[in-house]
């Protein structure tokens, strides 16, 4: 049965008790059910790098002469110096002391390296495209393409670390990166190649492309810690793991502004452990994504066993967010203990995706979230989202479940919209108050919705 309503509370829990009793069979996209039990087994299978107790210090001599301070003196010849150095002896700190450092171009990390940029330290990044030449392998928006590197990358790396309580500035701003948001032409013509399989080896961008990068990027790597350090002025999504396993995202603080500035990105990853960190952001402040499209389902790598914890979101687009690039599915999200707020964030937790995509949504948790206000709805599900047209690859969402979330202020309290041949299954909302809703909510296309214990006051 599919259902297209607007109501306020006592007429709301009337539809959910009619949808409960008229819920279909699971569908064949529905997997089996995860629920809150499983995610201490999810924890204790991520693992941490460990690195053995040698620094590398970026001054020292050896390495190309030593770093000079300042910020303007390119310090990239050290610090590759450094990394190799410490890759060679079998790992160990690669540390940037406190003071200005400019760098022109991208890091890239070696396993067994643990990049500490120590508190008082900033590292600031040029800002000119062509320092982050030549192409390396690389996503933009969910689709693989041989582009300007990321100014923090790895690919094919094992235990490796991004650490301290430095600052990493991306150096964008509205005369570079920023400006390329309006360029439609690269990314359509990478789109295009994606969709006619055009093998990703051969959808090479170099010099003069409009492609914006993504600032920390760890592709295909096993074993990722990420903490303490600050990120600014990103070109485009601050943070965004790709097909790896076993990522912890600790005390990081992002406060970029930007076009695309997403918090942290995981994508197509198992394992991930995102806790204790702060978003303020021009994008959504967490995005789980599996890739786009033909692309996504080329790949097939869904993200999955992923938990967020004790994290604070202000500016942003959602709080938490899975979608719109998830054509490989996203499955088994735990979220707990977080705090957002803020009159420019939209919503708090937010799945989006269209029939363009395809893939699937199941297995999202969230429980013990406190929600100040947000412009748009609480909790937010758009599975015709940025879609001009129509297409063949349904998404699926199911088994999703908010437990003791409140909200103070919002536009709505609940925005749900399904497709009329693919109906949002099994969401469940216990022991919630959202209060505030200046506006009834918007319920379309959703079966099988229990509300226990839910109130939305004025």
């Amino acid at each position: 049965m599919v259902v297209t309503c607007r109501v306020l509370n006592s007429l709301l829990v009337a539809v959910a008790l009619l949808l409960v009793a008229n819920a279909p069979e699971a569908r064949a996209a529905d997997a089996v059910a995860v629920g809150w039990d499983s995610a201490p087994d999810i924890l204790a299978a991520i693992e941490e790098p460990t690195f053995p107790d040698n620094d590398f210090v970026i001054t020292d001599d050896a390495y190309e002469g030593g770093a000079e301070p300042g910020g303007e003196t390119d310090c990239l010849p050290a610090i590759k110096a450094a990394i190799k150095a410490c890759n060679a002896a079998g790992g160990g700190r690669v540390v940037i002391p406190a003071g200005e450092w400019f760098v022109k171009g991208p890091i890239h990390l070696l396993s067994n390296v643990n990049l500490h940029a120590e508190a008082g330290a900033k590292v600031q990044f040029s800002n000119e495209p062509n320092d982050f030449l030549p192409p390396v392998l690389t996503r933009f928006e969910g689709t693989e393409v041989y582009t300007y590197s990321p100014p923090l990358y790895a690919l094919d790396q094992e235990n490796i670390a991004i650490t301290g309580g430095g600052v990493f500035d991306g150096g964008a701003d509205d005369d570079h990166w920023w400006t390329w948001k309006r360029e439609r032409g690269d990314i359509n013509k990478l789109r295009e190649q994606a969709e006619s399989n055009v093998a990703p080896e051969k959808r090479v961008f170099g010099e003069g492309n409009t492609l914006r990068v993504n600032f920390v990027q760890p592709y295909r790597c096993h074993k990722v810690l990420l903490e303490g350090y600050t990120l600014n002025r990103s070109p485009m999504w601050c943070q965004n793991p790709v097909l790896c396993t076993s990522v912890t995202v600790r005390g990081v603080t992002v406060e970029s502004h930007g076009p695309n500035n997403d918090g942290c990105n995981p994508e197509a990853c198992d394992g991930v452990l995102i806790e204790d960190c702060v978003f303020d952001t021009g994008d959504d402040c967490i995005a789980i994504k599996s890739g786009r499209n033909a692309d996504g389902r080329r790949i097939g790598t869904p993200s999955k066993n992923i938990v967020v914890r004790n994290c604070t979101m202000r500016d942003g687009h959602g709080g938490v967010v899975l979608g719109s690039e998830m054509s490989g599915g996203i499955e088994n999200v735990f979220v707990e203990d977080c705090y957002m707020s803020s009159p420019n964030l939209e919503r708090a937790i937010r799945l989006k995706s269209n029939s363009m995509r395809g893939g699937y949504l199941r297995n999202m948790h969230v429980r013990n979230v406190e929600v100040g206000e947000v412009s748009d709805a609480v909790f937010r599900i758009n599975l015709v989202y940025d879609q001009p047209e129509t297409g063949p690859h349904v998404p699926h969402v199911s088994n999703v479940t908010l437990e003791n979330v409140t909200s103070k202020k919002s536009k709505r309290a609940l925005h749900l919209v399904g497709l009329p041949d693919a109906p949002i299954t099994g969401l469940t909302l216990r022991n919630c108050t959202f209060a505030g809703a200046k506006q009834p909510s918007l319920i379309e296309h959703v079966e099988d919705l229990s509300l226990e214990n839910f109130s939305m006051p004025k």
